[in-house]
């Protein structure tokens, strides 16, 4: 509401004007996070899960779609991923930098200190992540109920005061908005977007509530709450023009103001947690997908395998952060910056689910295409509003977005070539049990694992092994790990089991992007199938461990690129980390590829 009226575009205050910013709020609200968002978007889960992602990966299951198509709706949701990053930095910057200036409002006494206490709780904030959130549940519920609870009582204080800002319901009022208004108008669309900004946020969060909770929330609490508070924010600026700099503190009473301050920066705390956890489950995501390189992941929670925290993402985000409240310096500042990203997300969002619709629904092309556009309309209308925000800070997330979709796009096609550079001339596991027939080598006790990316060839750590040791362990086991499009995995699904003769044994194991791999536990399983015994003790791992030497060969991919590529590598968290094998029982062997 401030920045309708107070911001870089701000229009006159009269009272047209407040009731049309108002049906704007309210419609905004009912159109994109009520029908988009609650009833349309959050049936399309991919086994329980939300988020682009995991819509990109409904969208990825129709193998029968024209390769072309495929790839353009997977770049889209890449970068739609990528977007998410700069809106995880901006989000706890705007919500607690908000929050701390209601301080100035009683005494400019508080002025200095308002970025270096915004600071300090960003700090607390993001060294809390690694306590995880497991533990605190019991804490944030009740506090963001009493803050809804506040909101709605401010708001309904308001309302008593200009009963008649309710007429603002009436679209009416926001069509005359834009006549009177004309591209003034249409810029402040960029500003009553920052009411929809969770929508995104909210569909992401979908496996770690369910889609009833989620929706029990909005149309019991949240959704009221909001409603009549940003009514009672425009009754306020129709009784008191004056208010505009900061309507949400000024329709508190004066006694309530440092109580209120406390209030909301617990819950700008508790919001900015929100999209920090939302960033470290998009990132699990996208290294299981293959879309970043395997980083150190701690599970803050024995009962919930969603609650993650990622430390180098964690220490990122935190500087990024701190970065712009020291940059924009106030959150009017940063509300420039903030929307483009979600905005073009959203975007995306409405047409990978179009395709969803289709796909998975059945429904009819017409009407598929019905229900797209009028999304689209809303859309795209609040990104050519956003638009204007680049010269104003709206470049940060596109920039971000920018170099975390090149990370991501070069880190998979550059697993791509790799791939393929080591299946070139590479032996097969059937001729590889052909040659051991004919010359059969030393057998020695115990049983290896070879982890390769691809079940087709033998590992090249095998072949090292075997020229080095000149001597083979009496059962080998060929293990590919994949991670499939899909959240989860039935237990049938997860595991094949080939004998390929001469103690070797070819298994495959797939999880979906929400699971971890126990290899521990998945050879206790093999065993089982098997009707052997595999004893941990007598079983070591062998680990490839490649060493990429950029040179001037054609590989598809611009040198630059492939010095990245091979920079992510050698700083990625290594495979016997990640999969959490025993250390004792590892063997890593080293090799170098040109690139």
């Amino acid at each position: 509401m401030r920045e309708c009226f107070y911001g870089a575009h701000p229009v006159a205050l009269t009272r047209p004007n407040i009731l049309g910013v108002l049906s704007l709020i309210f419609w905004s609200l009912v159109v994109v996070v009520m029908i988009k968002y609650h009833i349309y978007v959050l049936r399309f889960d991919n086994r329980g899960e939300g988020g682009i992602l995991a819509l990109m990966g409904l969208v990825g299951m129709d193998k029968s779609r024209r390769a072309a198509v495929r790839s353009t709706l997977i770049v889209l949701g890449v970068f739609g991923a990528a977007l998410l990053y700069g809106d995880g930095m901006i989000t706890p910057a705007i919500s607690v930098l908000s929050a701390v200036e209601g301080l100035e409002i009683s005494t400019p006494f508080f002025k200095p200190y308002v970025i270096p206490l915004t600071i300090v709780i960003l700090i607390l904030l993001f060294f809390f992540q690694r306590r995880g959130t497991a533990g605190v549940g019991a804490v944030f519920g009740p506090i963001m109920l009493v803050w809804f609870s506040t909101l709605a009582a401010m708001g309904i204080r308001g309302i008593l005061w200009q009963p008649s800002v309710l007429f603002a319901l009436n679209p009416m009022h926001a069509i005359r908005f834009f006549i009177t208004n004309g591209m003034q108008g249409f810029l402040v669309l960029g500003a009553v977007f920052l009411v929809t900004t969770g929508g995104e946020a909210l569909y992401a969060d979908l496996g770690h509530f369910g889609e009833k909770p989620i929706q029990i929330d909005w149309f019991s609490i949240v959704g009221p709450s909001l409603v009549l508070h940003y009514f009672g924010q425009g009754a306020l600026l129709i009784r008191n023009p004056g208010a505009a700099h900061n309507p949400f503190y000024l329709l508190a009473p004066k006694w309530a103001l440092y109580p209120l301050v406390i209030l909301a920066t617990m819950a700008t705390v508790i919001a900015s947690q929100a999209i920090i956890s939302g960033v470290f489950s998009l990132t699990r995501q996208a290294i299981q997908l293959g879309y970043l390189p395997r980083m150190e992941i701690v599970h803050t929670s024995r009962a919930e395998i969603g609650q993650v925290y990622i430390p180098s993402v964690n220490w990122a985000l935190m500087f990024c952060t701190i970065a712009l409240v020291i940059g924009f310096r106030s959150s009017t500042n940063l509300a420039g910056a903030y929307g483009l990203a979600v905005s073009t997300t959203m975007i995306i969002t409405t047409i990978l689910a179009y395709v969803v619709a289709r796909d998975l629904l059945g429904w009819s092309v017409p009407f598929a295409a019905m229900i797209t556009a009028a999304f689209l309309i809303a859309d795209v209308a609040f990104l050519g509003a956003n638009l204007f925000k680049i010269a104003d800070g709206g470049w940060f997330p596109l920039l971000i977005a920018s170099i975390v979709f090149l990370i991501m796009t070069t880190w998979r096609r550059g697993r791509q070539i790799l791939n393929e550079r080591l299946r070139d001339g590479a032996l097969s596991p059937e001729d590889f049990v052909k040659s051991l027939r004919g010359h059969p080598p030393v057998r020695v006790p115990g049983t290896a694992v070879f982890m390769h990316r691809s079940g087709g060839v033998i590992p090249p750590a095998l072949l090292h092994s075997l020229k080095h040791y000149k001597a083979l362990h009496q059962h080998v086991m060929l293990l590919t790990v994949m991670t499939e499009e899909v959240s989860h995995l039935d237990d049938d699904e997860r595991l094949t089991v080939e004998d390929l003769g001469e103690g070797i044994f070819r298994i495959t194991c797939r999880y979906g992007y929400m699971e971890e791999a126990d290899i521990p536990a998945l050879l206790e399983r093999v065993g089982r199938e098997i009707h052997m015994a595999i004893p941990p003790m007598d079983t070591t791992y062998f680990l490839g461990r490649e060493t990429l030497i950029v040179t001037s060969r054609e590989s598809g991919m611009a040198t630059w690129r492939e010095k990245i590529f091979a920079s992510m590598m050698r700083n990625a968290e290594s495979a016997a980390r990640f999969f959490r094998l025993p250390p004792n029982r590892v063997v890593e062997l080293g090799a170098q590829i040109e690139f």
